[in-house]
């Protein structure tokens, strides 16, 4: 096979999304559906890919200023054909050129590859069979079987349009005929537009074959013209994904009620309940639930944690064992180590929790180091911004901080430090002594010992 060159038409104005942005610029599952269309295309390892655009200009250019894309800017609407023809001087003249369609996210590369390989002194084009194929191009066949020409639905004879095999516009052929096609193309027709579709007739008129992939899967062909379309192909999206992660053994409670925008890669024997949505990239690891209604975003939660309902994570690592929630909020560039428990209405943000500590209720810890085996009361906060800098606090390890404290950064608490509840700690406080504050005065009791739990068979 010769080397290839991908087209990708997205210069639709898509008036019937009533929107400023491009078409080609909504998304599906988090990602533009010209972002999926060039996604499938690098799956193809093309030498080239050039994206003809129009409605939308620079802007959609800079959403994809980071790909290795040639832009060719289609100033008038004149069709197809016409489209085309603005890539005709990136072409090269020794590669075949696929087409593709830029509000088709649901595009099959394995299916475009097939295309391709048939495509060698051949014209291939991909078809699907419409039950209602109003507005679609027919294809028309011989008494053979031979596909002879595509008929746009406007220039369609009533008899024509009784045909149910229709044109996705996805096709492929070698450059040397293309670029002879594309010359010969004229707009007299209905629209008065340059038909790409019009290269089928004068292939067949040269004698070149005509070879015709048919596609059962309907969805993988199907362009977005309307919030209706987007969000039909939104929920094709999500329930595919869904019967992915059913297949790789994962327990969804209800597959309908699943959302990932991005890239989820689970273990064995992992769980998720109803209404979660995954952002970005997102990894659980082995026997990992997360419960309800949860939102979860480039985050790694490893074997064995437990989110609880309505939790909400961000850019977090969580090491194994972990519990989270519900109603937790863990915010970019919090880290947890193993075995930590995070509670009910508890923001962290920006902070590492080492192995075994609890903040279970009620609290804000932001920009903070807290040690192993620290215990963070109800209402607690770590006081880390003046008005116009953040400070950092450190809590070392077996801490035990009382509820109602304010921790006011920079600061370090201790080791084996016990701050008494209702405290508001300005200044550091030593390693094994109670610190307490009321009204002006903060003080530290040297030797004082932590009370120890009662031992109830003997209470």
């Amino acid at each position: 096979m010769s080397k290839l060159n991908i087209v990708i038409l997205a210069a639709g104005k898509g008036t019937r999304m009533y929107s400023n942005t491009p078409k080609v610029l909504h998304e599906i599952g988090g990602k533009s559906i010209l972002a999926h269309v060039i996604e499938s295309a690098k799956a193809l390892r093309p030498s080239k890919i050039i994206v003809v655009y129009g409605y939308g200009g620079e802007v959609v250019r800079e959403a994809f200023a980071q790909e290795n894309i040639s832009w060719v800017k289609q100033a008038e609407q004149l069709g197809t054909g016409h489209a085309v023809q603005q890539a005709l001087p990136f072409l090269d003249a020794d590669a075949d050129t696929l087409i593709l369609l830029g509000d088709v996210p649901l595009v099959d590369a394995e299916v475009c590859q097939k295309l391709v390989e048939q495509s060698d002194n051949t014209l291939a084009i991909l078809t699907f069979n419409k039950a209602d194929p109003t507005g679609y191009g027919r294809i028309e066949r011989s008494v053979n079987g031979n596909v002879q020409a595509i008929v746009e639905h406007k220039d369609a004879t009533a008899a024509q349009r009784n045909i149910i095999e229709v044109n996705t516009g996805i096709m492929a052929m070698p450059n040397k005929y293309l670029v002879q096609w594309l010359s010969q193309l004229t707009n007299n027709n209905a629209q008065a537009e340059y038909y790409l579709t019009d290269i089928v007739s004068l292939a067949v008129a040269q004698g070149i074959k005509v070879a015709a992939e048919i596609t059962a899967d309907e969805w993988s062909v199907t362009g977005i013209n309307s919030k209706v379309d987007l969000s039909a192909i939104e929920r094709v999206y999500q329930n595919r994904n869904a019967q992915k992660l059913l297949q790789q053994g994962v327990t969804l409670k209800d597959p309908s009620r699943l959302d990932v925008r991005g890239t989820l890669f689970c273990g064995r024997n992992v769980e998720i309940d109803v209404n979660c949505l995954f952002e970005g990239n997102v990894t659980l690891a082995d026997n990992v639930k997360i419960s309800a209604n949860c939102v979860i975003k480039n985050a790694v939660i490893g074997i064995g944690s437990r989110v609880a309902p309505f939790t909400h994570i961000d850019d977090t690592h969580i090491a194994e064992n972990c519990s989270i929630g519900p109603y937790a909020r863990l915010r970019p560039g919090t880290v947890l180590a193993a075995e930590t428990h995070i509670g009910n209405f508890v923001e962290i943000k920006n902070s590492q929790v080492d192995i075994g500590s609890k903040i279970n209720h009620l609290s804000y810890v932001g920009d903070a180091t807290v040690g192993a085996n620290v215990n963070i009361g109800a209402g607690v906060i770590t006081c880390n911004y003046d008005g116009a800098n953040k400070f950092r606090t450190v809590i070392e390890d077996n801490v035990f901080i009382g509820s109602d404290t304010q921790l006011v950064a920079p600061i370090t608490i201790g080791k084996n430090a016990t701050i008494a509840a209702g405290s508001t700690i300005t200044k550091d406080a030593p390693a094994e002594q109670l610190t307490f504050c009321r009204a002006k005065d903060q003080k530290s009791i040297a030797n004082w010992k932590r009370p120890t739990k009662i031992n109830e068979k003997n209470s």
